[in-house]
């Protein structure tokens, strides 16, 4: 399992790897962005904010078997400027891939957004003023495609509001990425360059914003406090 490896202390708390176990493998480990103090993520805990965060109230999705994706192959044109669409029920927003920085990652999500894995999929972990996460077919913060890609930040890697990141364990070499990404909601995140660039919001940052605020600021593990669902994810050209 691989779970953002973030370790932080309110304001500046270490990630924990977001997805879970290597990069894309199913293992026993968590990837995220070190949060507060562990890197376990829970599973969406469905609850009555929905009255009023203006989110459409949903189901949690049932988990599904992580694993068993064979790597996309075909790669992306650096020519091109490739958008990632996330329909939710609490809005959309979308982000430009960097392609430049992360070649092998940003060919893989594009690949996975082609088959639609994605699609109702949640984020499973929501840390207030820090980070949303998803990207994890069992919705725990512990599963993973059953591949990963490896796409060593540059030094000068900056964590800032709307930048979208892939989730690795601590364990990972840097830029390690199977599925589960994060997207900042801080101002500053404060995180080293260890995790691989995936590309910058683009459109509906205040949805973004929405999202992350239904956590539990008190909750290290990031447990959302309404089900928030990826409902359709796309990607252009």
């Amino acid at each position: 399992m691989r779970r953002l490896a973030l370790t932080f202390t309110f304001l500046v708390v270490p990630l924990a790897a977001v997805g879970c176990g290597s990069s894309g493998s199913d293992t026993a480990s968590s990837a995220s962005v070190p949060a507060a103090s562990s890197p376990a993520a829970s599973a969406p805990a469905d609850t009555q904010a929905a009255s009023t965060s203006g989110c459409q109230t949903v189901q949690a999705p049932a988990p599904r078997k992580a694993g068993g994706e064979k790597k996309p192959t075909q790669k992306l044109d650096a020519g091109k400027t490739y958008t990632v669409t996330v329909e939710t029920n609490c809005g959309t927003f979308a982000f430009k891939l960097d392609v430049k920085d992360s070649p092998d990652t940003t060919a893989a999500f594009a690949g996975l957004v082609k088959r639609g894995y994605f699609d109702n999929l949640t984020f499973h972990r929501i840390v207030p003023g820090f980070v949303i996460q998803g990207g994890d077919p069992k919705g725990t913060g512990e599963g993973g495609p059953g591949f990963s890609t490896v796409d060593p930040p540059p030094k000068n890697a900056d964590y800032k509001l709307g930048v979208v990141a892939m989730a690795k364990t601590q364990t990972e070499p840097d830029g390690a990425a199977g599925s589960q990404f994060f997207v900042v909601t801080a101002q500053d995140a404060q995180l080293p360059p260890q995790y691989a660039l995936l590309g910058n919001v683009t459109k509906g940052i205040d949805v973004v914003k929405k999202i992350g605020e239904l956590g539990n600021p008190t909750d290290p593990n990031g447990t959302p406090t309404q089900v928030v669902v990826m409902k359709k994810v796309t990607v252009s050209p």
